[in-house]
């Protein structure tokens, strides 16, 4: 797919790209963030590292957009070997469809995970796995703009009923459990950075979006946007959770988010649990997050190799279900999520920055796009 089939095909919005990072970010994460920042830290005062930590990944994605910028029209695929040179632009387009195909294999298997747990308790893991990746590749085959409209409808209804359950958790809300502020010092809250920052993977697929977007221009403003409603989901959740089990009773549970749901009841209403229905909900942001990683990487893949994505849609499920039946227990699959997290912090931390810094020095694409 050419640069300027991108251009006159399949087109998204502003809106659309800021949902897009935002979909993507939310997935498997906000389930154990939670218990993997509390453990890191040991203290309760861990919504301070999300809120670092979100500023940290702001930093890096206005570095993304100012290089997409100067690319408009092509995605990181297309505009690398500008930069770099053919063939270190190949190793590295490998590692970034490696990454891609590993987070989608990561978020499906979580998907299985907590479904057969709370939903379809006895049902294989395998089958939940490979009847979510066929829906998942029917998404897909629409093209971009076919999964951007799909995560419109998806968005609202997740934040909705989001806020609804936070709202209805606030009876267990114990505002004892976050204090003192900085008991233990800011060393603990530094310890606490690390893997928060693993949760906030995403703001990565303006790498591929930004090439789809009718605006380049407003990048710098979809890119805020994204990153900021999952900092405010992200912190609210914590806050919460914390506050409603306390940092030990958090450390005890795996998934403490759905904990938290679970420790409530609402007598008279429709719903009077509702750790099932935000769950459904969930597996929507989790299915979002499986189905643009499965295909960022087959685009990746089609462009590097000059071929058409459609069937490299359909070549990249197997690969993606073998990796994702790797991991033999719960414990494997966060261990494979560290992964994926470490992979994207060394991918997308530093490496834009110099592919900015290279393409200023070689003057490689058009400055006159770099303005924010």
């Amino acid at each position: 797919m050419s640069s300027s089939s991108l251009q006159t095909k399949d087109q998204i919005t502003t809106s659309q790209a800021a949902v897009m990072i935002i979909n993507y970010m939310l997935g498997a994460g906000i389930l154990t963030l939670p218990r993997t920042t509390v453990e890191a830290a040991k203290t309760p005062d861990v919504w301070i590292s999300i809120l670092i930590s979100g500023m940290i990944i702001m930093l890096a994605g206005f570095i993304v957009v100012m290089l997409c910028r100067r690319f408009q029209g092509k995605t990181y695929f297309q505009f690398v070997p500008e930069i770099t040179g053919k063939w270190v632009a190949f190793l590295l387009s490998l590692l970034v469809i490696a990454y891609l195909i590993t987070i989608s294999a990561f978020e499906i298997r979580v998907m299985a995970e907590v479904t057969g747990l709370y939903l379809l308790e006895g049902t294989p893991v395998w089958i939940i796995v490979m009847t979510f990746m066929w829906i998942g590749l029917y998404l897909t085959t629409g093209g971009i703009n076919c999964i951007a409209r799909m995560y419109e409808i998806i968005l609202p209804i997740t934040l909705l009923f989001f806020i609804i359950a936070i709202l209805l958790s606030s009876s267990i809300f114990d505002v004892k459990n976050l204090r003192p502020v900085l008991g233990s010092g800011i060393m603990p809250v530094l310890k606490g950075i690390k893997p928060s920052l693993l949760s906030f993977t995403g703001y990565e697929i303006m790498f591929v979006a930004m090439a789809f977007m009718k605006s380049p221009k407003k990048g710098t403003k979809a890119m805020l946007v994204g990153i900021t409603v999952p900092m405010v989901i992200y912190l609210i959740t914590v806050i919460m959770v914390i506050g409603g089990l306390s940092i030990h009773g958090v450390q005890k549970r795996t998934w403490p988010t759905l904990d938290l749901m679970r420790s409530f009841e609402m007598q008279g209403l429709i719903f009077e649990r509702f750790e099932s229905l935000l769950l459904v909900i969930w597996i929507m942001q989790i299915f979002s997050t499986f189905t643009v990683a499965h295909y960022a990487a087959s685009l990746g893949l089609s462009q590097l190799l000059k071929k058409n994505i459609r069937p490299i849609l359909f070549i990249m499920l197997p690969v993606i279900f073998l990796i994702a039946m790797v991991p033999k227990d719960v414990s494997e699959t966060f261990k494979l999520g560290d992964t994926v997290g470490y992979m994207s912090i060394y991918l997308f931390g530093g490496l834009p920055l110099i592919l900015l810094l290279i393409s200023k020095a070689r003057k490689k694409g058009g400055s006159r796009n770099e303005q924010i």
